[in-house]
């Protein structure tokens, strides 16, 4: 299949293993943003192919993974009550909250339906003009335009029983914030393509020259990645610091210019927290005044729900790339995704998932 088969052909990928052999001389970190990426360097065995001077870390890049609790309490508050009907892309569906998920609500009698689209979820309103029906609008800028299209159509077809719940936050500002921190081991980055697709890549570069990082868009299969590191390697050996755009397949400079404008009419930045992180300033998104009738935790007065992470879990310091998964104490014991105490291992894009499924064979190797 076009654009599948090509970058996970096996003698390509050797072919970038053996050009970072040849051209890397000092050890370097370099972080992937995206859990998509993560997912295909653990799955596909990307880090036995490069030398040991070069350390990956893992980022803030899944969104449900860095969804706070507090958030999820949110949701299933207003999803317990008896006039809602609450729709959700399924992977929030088991991330746990303070005491239960949503799928618990629904078990217990909640109206909790899954849905593919939030298209589909102004539709149900149409249809369910007795329920409130809300959305839960999590993600990157990767799913924000088709979110701010479902409030954009919910506005021109008058509909009074839509809103969403908005957790949407954007990549450049928790990158600052990760490059800010006297603690922080990057000296590269692979920048999630999908994000830049929507948004572009013009926000990267001011960051790169600030904070002195080379940051290479990159996209999700493995000859991606490898090209991606040897793109971030050969600008850190030569000294050199730019912004390159090795998924040019799929990301424009500008990005996608509607989808954009769409965004910049519905929403507006706003300071956001992040699970195990902490508040960002501005690294979220919000509805405007105009469409501010839509918001969820504002309808339902939800907005002064507060909840602490499990002292047991340490995604945060998993997120900010600077624990592994396999360095909590309680990986793949009492965290597990049947059981887990952490969004990053229920998330089909968290790094904690990603280890438990494709790396525990070797961890076990270990001990």
């Amino acid at each position: 299949m076009r654009f599948i088969d090509e970058y996970r052909d096996e003698a390509t990928a050797r072919k970038y293993s053996e050009r970072l052999h040849a051209i890397t001389t000092r050890p370097w970190t370099i972080m992937e943003v995206c859990g998509g990426q993560t997912h295909t360097i653990v799955k596909f065995g990307i880090e036995s192919l490069l030398p040991k001077e070069i350390t990956l870390v893992h980022g803030p890049g899944c969104p449900v993974c860095v969804t706070p609790r507090e958030m999820i309490d949110k949701a299933i508050a207003v999803a317990s009550r008896p006039d809602v009907l609450f729709t959700s892309f399924g992977d929030m569906l088991r991330v746990p909250g303070s005491s239960r998920d949503l799928l618990t609500v629904k078990a217990e009698g909640g109206a909790v339906r899954m849905v593919y689209s939030p298209l589909d979820a102004v539709k149900i309103a149409t249809l369910n003009p007795d329920k409130q029906v809300v959305f839960f609008a999590v993600g990157f800028e990767t799913t924000a335009p088709a979110n701010a299209m479902a409030v954009w159509l919910a506005k021109r077809l008058d509909l009074k029983n839509f809103s969403i719940l908005c957790s949407h936050v954007l990549v450049p500002p928790a990158m600052e914030a990760l490059l800010s921190s006297q603690t922080h081991l990057v000296q590269g980055f692979l920048a999630a393509g999908h994000v830049c697709t929507v948004m572009g890549y013009e926000e990267y570069v001011p960051i790169a020259a600030r904070y002195h990082v080379p940051i290479v868009v990159t996209g999700f299969e493995p000859v991606d990645i490898l090209q991606g590191i040897y793109m971030t390697v050969r600008q850190l050996e030569e000294g050199r610091i730019e912004v390159e755009n090795q998924y040019a397949r799929s990301v424009r400079r500008e990005g996608n210019v509607p989808a954009r404008q769409l965004l910049s009419e519905v929403f507006e930045p706003t300071d956001r927290k992040w699970r195990g992180i902490g508040e960002i300033p501005m690294s979220g998104y919000r509805l405007k005044g105009d469409y501010a009738e839509y918001d969820a935790e504002k309808r339902f007065e939800v907005g002064d729900i507060e909840a602490q992470e499990s002292p047991l879990c340490i995604a945060g310091l998993v997120l900010q790339g600077l624990k592994k998964p396999h360095d909590c104490p309680v990986f793949g014991t009492h965290c597990t995704p049947e059981s887990p105490l952490g969004a990053p291992m229920v998330s089909s894009e968290g790094a904690c998932a990603a280890y438990y499924h494709f790396k525990r064979v070797d961890l076990k190797s270990q001990i």
